[in-house]
């Protein structure tokens, strides 16, 4: 439990600072080493699905097992090491400060009306065309993707955590790689992609909708819309090709009353999505700063909740 606090508050205080060795940078390493042995086979799909397969398996016991074994020797050398070591795997595996970080730099160069600084810095962390959003377009870009990274790099990491410490958490962070590096719906990636998007699907259904809970549970201390996010999500929750992403997308256009999802370009090309949410409200540049406030309330109420089962209160 005292791992777990210590590392949301190391993340509090140093976020994700440029140049350290983060595990998910060699996780990846290893995914695009995989990768191009693969784009020398031949693509037959079915051979395509079996090595991706092998990826899948390979990536996250290899994750797992590194981590156990790390913290094992660790424990052997010394107990103060290893829970140094372990506080330092699970700070790698949550991501607040750095979606704060990240969120605020649109944030203000919206605000000084920097809007072309603004698309090419919302580039960064998403992954459709910005080149000619208006102001309102990347805010809901922000707001999405803090929502989404609520629960992906949030929540989720948290959860795992809850259940198997850092070993378990760094497994996930490999599926959620993963997902990231291969899960897509073209080319050698629809079967190459396939059983890491399918596992990163399986692996976020809990802590999705355990986000989209505590997100209405939040809402109100922020004078938010508890009844419009119980409604939304209620009735958005599947507005998403993700069947887990548009839960926290769902609760959070709920809280503040306004709309996502939505058309975007991507490579050029126009991709029709559903909408999340009702128009209450005109989406801005201030909605980021809400969607920051209930990523935080939403993460330290898991805290809170976790710290109460493990001490049986």
């Amino acid at each position: 439990m005292y791992s777990i606090i210590g590392a949301f508050f190391i993340d509090l205080l140093l976020g994700d600072p440029y140049g350290f060795p983060h595990p998910v940078r060699f996780i990846g390493k290893y995914i695009s080493f995989y990768e191009k042995r693969v784009r020398k086979i031949d693509h037959n799909s079915n051979r395509l699905r079996v090595l991706g397969i092998g990826l899948t398996l390979s990536t996250v016991i290899l994750t797992y097992t590194i981590t156990f074994l790390v913290l094992y020797l660790c424990k052997r050398v010394n107990i103060y090491l290893f829970y140094i070591v372990n506080m330092v795997f699970l700070w790698t595996c949550i991501a607040p400060r750095c979606l704060q970080k990240e969120a605020m730099k649109i944030y203000v160069l919206l605000k000084e009306g920097k809007i072309i600084e603004a698309r090419k810095q919302l580039s960064y962390i998403v992954g459709r065309d910005t080149e000619h959003l208006n102001e309102k377009e990347i805010g809901r870009a922000v707001v999405e993707t803090v929502a989404e990274n609520t629960s992906d790099g949030v929540i989720a990491p948290l959860f795992f955590m809850s259940l198997g410490g850092a070993p378990l958490a760094m497994a996930y962070k490999a599926i959620n790689t993963l997902d990231s590096m291969v899960g897509y719906k073209e080319g050698i990636y629809l079967y190459f992609g396939w059983s890491s998007a399918r596992l990163d699907d399986v692996v976020n259904y809990i802590p999705a909708r355990i986000t989209a809970l505590l997100m209405l549970i939040v809402c109100p201390l922020f004078k938010m819309d508890f009844k419009n996010c119980f409604k939304i999500i209620r009735r958005d929750r599947r507005n998403h090709a993700s069947p887990n992403s548009a839960y926290s997308e769902a609760a959070t256009a709920g809280a503040l009353g306004v709309q996502l999802g939505g058309s975007n370009y991507y490579f050029g090309k126009l991709v029709e999505k559903p909408t999340i949410g009702d128009a209450i409200k005109e989406l801005n540049k201030e909605h980021i700063i809400d969607a920051i406030k209930l990523m935080y309330g939403a993460t330290i109420l898991y805290l809170l909740i976790y710290i109460a089962v493990v001490l049986n209160l």
